[in-house]
């Protein structure tokens, strides 16, 4: 097999049912130690006090710079596509959650 078809074969992934619906998550989490890092996902809902942990990934160093690197790159040709991506100003209400009681500004 030459490196062409080796390519061409790819990497397959298995995406069962119950995880192609996934999770929505507003806030994340993220630690780490000198071995791993710890993404948490999490949602925050109006009214609610606490968020709730919808999902955990364990990420060794090297991949959550590959992580990193693969989520700059999707960003930038999302604006390339749609256009800049705006964040709010400290002094600016927030148009996506964590909420501050109030619900959605």
């Amino acid at each position: 097999m030459n490196d062409n078809e080796k390519k061409q074969q790819g990497l397959q992934i298995e995406l069962t049912p119950d995880k192609a619906q996934g999770e929505y998550a507003n806030f994340a989490i993220i630690t780490h130690s000198s071995s791993e890092f710890i993404l948490d996902f999490a949602r925050m809902l109006p009214g609610v006090t606490k968020a709730q942990v919808r999902s955990r990934v364990i990420l060794a160093p090297e991949h959550a710079k590959r992580l990193l690197g693969a989520l700059q790159e999707n960003l930038m040709r999302y604006e390339q596509t749609f256009g800049v991506i705006k964040m709010p100003q400290a002094s600016q209400p927030r148009t996506i959650a964590p909420f501050n009681g109030g619900g959605e500004a």
